[in-house]
């Protein structure tokens, strides 16, 4: 999907790939310490440990918000670290980011959020009502379309922001806790929408560190604890 030629481009398999990833801040204990993962093309996979375990970072390197000390990172074959802020996007527009406080724009309706996520594209005008009515569908917002996110319950702002990361259909999806503020009954709600989402083939990385949302589902488990690989 690339338009030029990029030295970052390697063809793997997999989806996401980890190799040796070390990622210190300052003279702490390295908040990822030779982590090495791989994650195939359409998996779910949950993203688990303590506070501090370097979930959040994982997904930060990722999406290219974080830079990395040591390792490799492949992200359907582009690597990560090759990258600069001239080319970045083209790892971004791959990913859908999904966070536990939403990060949706206060001053813009349901409608204007989702719809802003696909202007930066260059879009049409046509195709982005379009695609934004879809994604609303599919999350069961058409008739908060005109709502400001003050106005939503914190599950119905989930699900904008949900609708927002789905709006472009990337193949990959990078979840940071979205239950974490929901309770039981609506976080099930919405592991149902990213349930459907893998069903059609999108990759998720749902990090979480409920036990509850653990047990759902027959998905591959990685745990994390003081920057290591634990358990995958």
């Amino acid at each position: 999907f690339l338009s030029f030629k990029l030295s970052a481009i390697i063809l793997f398999q997999s989806m996401i790939q980890l190799f040796n990833v070390t990622k210190k801040y300052g003279s702490a204990s390295p908040a990822l310490d030779n982590i090495s993962l791989k994650i195939e093309k359409g998996e779910f996979v949950y993203l688990t440990g303590p506070s501090g375990a370097g979930k959040t970072t994982v997904l930060k390197i990722l999406f290219g918000w974080e830079h990395f000390d040591e390792g490799q990172v492949l992200v359907q074959g582009i690597n990560v670290s090759k990258l600069d802020s001239k080319n970045i996007h083209t790892l971004r527009r791959s990913i859908g980011v999904i966070f536990q406080g939403y990060k949706l724009l206060t001053n813009k309706t349901v409608f204007e959020n989702v719809a802003f996520a696909q202007e930066v594209t260059n879009r049409d005008r046509k195709t982005i009502k379009f695609k934004t009515w879809e994604a609303l569908k599919n999350v069961g917002l058409t008739s908060k379309k005109d709502s400001f996110p003050a106005h939503l319950s914190g599950g119905e702002q989930q699900r904008v922001a949900i609708a927002r990361a789905m709006v472009n259909a990337p193949p990959i999806i990078l979840a940071d806790e979205p239950t974490g503020n929901l309770d039981q009954e609506i976080s099930l709600e919405i592991l149902k929408l990213f349930e459907e989402l893998n069903l059609n083939g999108v990759t998720i990385i749902f990090a979480t560190h409920s036990q509850d949302i653990l047990k759902l589902g027959n998905h591959r488990v990685i745990v994390l604890n003081r920057g290591k690989v634990v358990s995958s």
